[in-house]
C-alpha cells in the first residue's frame, strides 16, 4: 500500500510539472457546454460539471483497465 501511495505521489507531481511548463495543454478544460460560470461584479463562481464528468469517465476507464 506504502509503494502505491508514493507512486501515486510521484505521478501527480510529475503531471504538475508536465501542466505547469505546458499550459495550452488542458485549454479545453472549463471550456464544456456543461460548465457553469457566474461572474457578478464582485464574485465569481466557476463549477465544471461537465469536465469534471468527462475526467471521471476516463479515469474510471483506465483503472478498469489497469484491473484486468
Amino acid at each position: 500500500m506504502a509503494r502505491l501511495v508514493m507512486v501515486a505521489g510521484v505521478v501527480l507531481i510529475a503531471l504538475g510539472i508536465v501542466l505547469q511548463f505546458a499550459p495550452g495543454l488542458l485549454t479545453w478544460f472549463g471550456g464544456l457546454p456543461g460548465d457553469i460560470r457566474i461572474t457578478t461584479e464582485h464574485s465569481k463562481v466557476f463549477v465544471p460539471i461537465a469536465s469534471m464528468l468527462l475526467v471521471s469517465v476516463i479515469l474510471t476507464v483506465v483503472v478498469n483497465l489497469l484491473k484486468r
